[in-house]
């Protein structure tokens, strides 16, 4: 049984923080208040907005009502694949439709936690991984122009990983919660549907 995730995080976020450190707009010669700044505005950034809050919270919710090898593999799986399209993003490659893919990350998660525990690890951890990359990459293209670039990676990167906990708890924690899944993904996924509908 293989288990690539745990050893692909730490080296899609090291890479990830050394090219933002080397990149222009990471601007680190900015000093010790631009560091705070980017630090500040990465932190901020997945908390800013209800599209990526349901989404990771779900993310942990999800790998709580799973258990086992989920409880690590979809957080990190998320984690890892936001960091390369963080990188993407803030080295101004494109994607199509990042904000719709956003919305629909919203309605599968939500959807996956209504249907419960019995989904394959490895299946959920591909979708989150995939979706996570849209993610990233809008933390990325809105990282400030005179922010650090590791600061702002490294906030956007705890930020995201306070939601998963936050997620995980609830799904640990909640026992009445737990039996609770089925309408508390429903309601997820209906919050992504009327994200998508605002993006018409």
């Amino acid at each position: 049984m293989t288990r690539p995730l745990p050893g692909l995080l730490p080296g899609l976020l090291a890479g990830f923080l050394a090219v933002l450190a080397l990149a222009p707009q990471a601007a680190l010669a900015h000093g010790g208040h631009s560091e705070a700044a980017g630090f500040s505005a990465g932190f901020a950034h997945p908390l800013g907005g209800a599209d990526h809050v349901l989404a990771m919270v779900a993310v942990g919710l999800l790998a709580a009502l799973r258990g086992g090898r989920a409880l690590w593999a979809l957080p990190l799986a998320f984690l890892g694949m936001m960091t390369l399209g963080g990188l993407l993003g803030a080295l101004g490659f494109g994607l199509p439709y990042v904000e719709g893919a956003i919305g629909v990350s919203v309605v599968v998660f939500g959807l996956a936690v209504a249907a419960g525990a019995g989904l394959p690890v490895a299946g959920l951890a591909a979708t989150v991984g995939f979706f996570a990359v849209f993610h990233g990459h809008a933390h990325g293209v809105e990282m400030p122009e005179t922010a650090s670039g590791l600061a702002y990676g490294a906030g956007f990167v705890l930020g995201t990983a306070l939601l998963h906990a936050a997620g995980l708890g609830l799904g640990l924690l909640g026992g009445r919660l737990r039996s609770a899944a089925p309408l508390a993904g429903a309601a997820v996924a209906l919050a992504g549907v009327a994200l998508l509908v605002r993006l018409v």
